[in-house]
């Protein structure tokens, strides 16, 4: 075998008292795609960290392209050749493309001139190795998440980075784009790149890692080839026992209808002309690729951006969506796609975050009660089995999966009849997308009607009784469970007509 790039030897780290990780080895060859899993919690962040030098090593050895490193910090890892790209990119909102790229890569006195010209032909060429023909011009607040990603891999390969730690690169990208984003790996192992790759998809992990480290309560369970593992081994070694159904769905009884849409459309968002239906105790799920307007049809109906023309109806009863207020009023919740930006609020604790979209409940003439508030949060972080220190936790300390249930207790705490959700297990681990799917199951079963939007074609077909699939703002087609494959969903959401056969 090569000399690796990296050695991690018996790394332990504690925070407060409490130990993240327990003697855990780790090797990284030129080459490889070494995959890191492991549950949320499980010591995968806090080993990462140490590696990029933004945690201090407690105790062990870590060795990075030859070179012993005790005093790790981030100048020091990105001098060895270390970059890291996280879920949520780090990239200036309101600068270019081009000024993003520019800030990450070059060095030197802030009154040297600047080649222009050539920055903008560095930063296109990046792109384009990453996959993308983006006009580098562009403003990085104009970008959706997936466009961002690749601007972080631009990034990277710019850097010349002999270990690229991934975490999460995909959780926004649809098989189209992670399919680009496989490629453009492939380019980087051919070079002698070491690739760290981080992801709770476990196709992905089978896909395209060499190797899989495990780690479960902060120790390495061991290091496998890929091909020894299946999925049903790996997930009962990351949680240490058998989940025999990540979609756990049943078969409920389904109520009249809950909520139904007539000829939606909506101009600014490009909806249009929109119809389905969806019933008490149904789960209808909503596929299609990114632009498709699932979200768009999301917001509209939840009021964010109302509809120009068409009819919504909860029950038989036609309403008025103009406003999320409207929405609320009516019975409908939404839990959104970018849940550290409109689903939580970060800063704040779990009861004030559980409280938000029904103050009425647990307020008199404006004032909490914050004896109920207390109440209600605890109420939701037994029912969704939140994992935090108490209900005064600031959201923005917890897990990924942890911060997406309390997404969830915000509108459960508002009992809606509809309850929308977008993305719902996007970056959570398996444990946690279990969990997620299972409660969906017992609110179906308690006669709620519930519209999941995912890009995850496999949770598409595990969850939905009926699936609508969407295409340029409109339904291209419907689907029963029984007649969904994976073809023909893709079919509908190109606009063309489904195969008739099987897969």
């Amino acid at each position: 075998m090569a000399t690796p790039l990296l050695i991690a030897e018996k790394i332990t780290k504690s925070f407060d008292g409490v130990r993240a990780l327990k003697g855990v080895s780790f090797e990284l060859i030129a080459g490889e795609v070494h995959a890191l899993v492991g549950e949320n919690g499980a010591g995968k962040s806090t080993l990462i960290k140490i590696m990029t030098g933004a945690v201090e090593l407690g105790t062990g050895t870590l060795v990075i392209t030859g070179r012993s490193v005790r005093d790790n910090n981030p100048n020091v890892a990105r001098s060895l050749g270390v970059v890291a790209i996280y879920q949520q990119p780090s990239l200036f909102p309101h600068l270019t493309l081009t000024e993003n790229i520019a800030l990450s890569l070059e060095t030197g006195s802030p009154w040297r001139s600047i080649d222009w010209k050539a920055r903008h032909e560095r930063a296109q060429a990046l792109l384009k190795r990453a996959g993308s023909s983006m006009d580098p011009d562009r403003l990085v607040r104009t970008l959706s998440m997936p466009e961002q990603q690749v601007v972080q891999i631009a990034k990277a390969i710019g850097a010349d980075a002999k270990i690229l730690i991934m975490d999460e690169p995909t959780s926004a990208l649809t098989e189209r784009e992670t399919d680009s984003l496989f490629k453009v790996i492939a380019e980087l192992k051919s070079h002698g790149v070491g690739i760290i790759y981080i992801s709770h998809r476990l196709e992905e992990i089978f896909a395209i890692a060499d190797r899989v480290t495990v780690l479960r309560d902060g120790e390495a369970l061991g290091t496998w080839n890929a091909n020894e593992l299946d999925r049903g081994g790996l997930i009962h070694l990351m949680v240490g026992r058998p989940i025999t159904a990540v979609y756990p769905k049943r078969q409920v009884k389904h109520g009249e209808i809950a909520l139904e849409v007539r000829s939606l459309s909506n101009r600014a968002s490009g909806v249009s002309s929109v119809s389905f239906a969806v019933r008490k105790g149904e789960i209808l799920g909503v596929a299609g690729l990114v632009g498709s307007g699932r979200t768009q049809l999301a917001e509209t109906l939840f009021g964010i951006t109302p509809a120009d023309s068409g009819e919504i109806l909860v029950g038989t009863e036609q309403v008025r969506v103009a406003t999320s207020a409207d929405a609320i009023r009516s019975g409908i919740g939404y839990v959104p796609e970018d849940r550290r930006q409109h689903g939580v609020v970060l800063e704040m604790p779990i009861t004030a975050n559980t409280s938000l979209a029904n103050l009425k409940a647990i307020s008199h003439r404006g004032i909490v009660n914050r004896g109920a508030e207390g109440r209600l949060a605890q109420k939701y972080i037994a029912q969704l089995r939140i994992k935090a220190p108490s209900a005064h936790t600031i959201v923005g300390m917890l897990s990924g999966g942890n911060q997406q249930k309390v997404a969830l207790s915000r509108w459960l705490a508002a009992e809606p009849k509809i309850l929308i959700l977008d993305e719902p297990t996007q970056g959570v681990d398996i444990g946690s997308k279990s969990e997620i799917h299972s409660l969906m199951v017992d609110l179906a079963e308690q006669g709620m009607a519930i519209i999941m939007i995912s890009s995850e074609l496999l949770e598409i077909l595990g969850m939905s009784d009926r699936i609508i699939v969407m295409h340029g703002g409109s339904v291209s087609g419907i689907l029963s469970r029984e007649e969904a494959t994976q073809k023909k969903i893709l079919a509908l959401s190109l606009g063309h007509a489904p195969a008739g056969d099987k897969v």
